[in-house]
């Protein structure tokens, strides 16, 4: 069986095969963005799609060890029935289009669902039952992950994990998106965790706006760049591991998963092990692989995966009665 997955977000098109005992194949192509802006509104992106995403599903069939039994788009940002951005009906459509001239099954799942089962992937976390933090441009979410439905806890009341290092990567005059060369500053400054966190009461929403005023603030006053980056990593360490703690003290999980752009840091992984292990925390970190963190369609096609599978097996059930 081969699941094709397409996944075509705010900053990627994404395409990839995903099959039992092999390792995914992908193909992704960023967005192009100007230099000085901090992304592409809705219709721009989903022109860019419609020009990236044959490219992308060209060359995963190009390596496909077998035919497609399955297509599998997401078709939202998250699960929630409210939840809708148009450049996700770009990869809709091309899916549904494939399945079609294939005869095969097309099925559908969210971006937020794909970054989490993408990150899972490789890991040795095995719990059907986990707390998911998705850290990217457009989330900041702690979730329940209950053999595979997901639940909210919490989550940023204002700018996202992904925003804040955009922001003030662009402020400092570095390209978008801005992570790879963000972190690549930061590991030449230091944190003096200048930067509070701001947490409401229940400890499971943050917000992030405050953040991004302070670090303007101390580049308008000019602040070398090395060490505004490396506050911009602080404040998310602290922040994320204090949502991380409550999460856990809410549901009795420990086993913690990071998903989404931001959560491919290798300097944000290094700084939540040390202060997790420092701070005696006792939760259980699990990181998805970096090529299989940030936006891509290996989740969506492993979900697809999942769900012919299951189909199958209740076709079989359903049979045998």
């Amino acid at each position: 069986m081969l699941a094709l997955g397409l996944d075509t977000s705010c900053y990627t098109t994404s395409a990839a095969l995903a099959g039992e005992g092999a390792e995914p194949i992908q193909a992704r192509q960023l967005l192009p963005v100007s230099a000085g802006e901090r992304g592409l509104r809705q219709s721009e992106a989903v022109f860019a799609h419609i020009r990236q995403v044959s490219a992308q599903v060209e060359a995963v069939m190009q390596a496909a060890p077998g035919p497609v039994s399955c297509v599998c788009a997401s078709s939202a940002p998250t699960a929630a029935e409210d939840s809708y951005m148009p450049v996700f009906r770009v990869g809709l459509a091309v899916g549904q289009s494939v399945a079609a001239a294939l005869r095969v099954p097309f099925f559908e799942t969210s971006h937020q669902q794909g970054h989490i089962m993408a990150a899972r992937y490789g890991t040795n976390l095995t719990a059907d039952r986990f707390v998911a933090l998705h850290l990217s441009g457009g989330t900041t979410d702690v979730l329940l992950w209950e053999q595979g439905n997901l639940t909210p806890l919490g989550a940023s009341l204002d700018l996202h994990a992904g925003q804040l290092v955009d922001r003030i990567g662009v402020a400092l005059g570095l390209p978008f998106p801005c992570g790879p060369h963000l972190e690549a500053l930061a590991r030449r400054g230091v944190c003096r965790e200048k930067i509070p966190v701001s947490l409401e009461k229940d400890g499971l929403h943050c917000h992030l706006s405050g953040a991004e005023n302070a670090l303007t603030r101390m580049i308008a006053a000019g602040e070398f760049p090395e060490n505004i980056a490396a506050e911009v990593y602080g404040v998310l360490c602290r922040t994320v591991l204090r949502l991380l703690q409550r999460a856990a003290e809410q549901t009795g999980c420990p086993d913690m998963l990071m998903a989404g752009g931001v959560a491919s840091s290798a300097l944000l992984r290094e700084m939540l092990m040390e202060r997790n292990e420092k701070r005696r925390a006792g939760l259980k970190l699990y990181f998805g692989r970096p090529e299989f963190s940030g936006d891509n369609a290996v989740g969506v096609a492993l979900i697809g995966l999942e769900k012919l599978k299951r189909g199958e097996a209740e076709s079989r059930a359903a049979a045998g009665r």
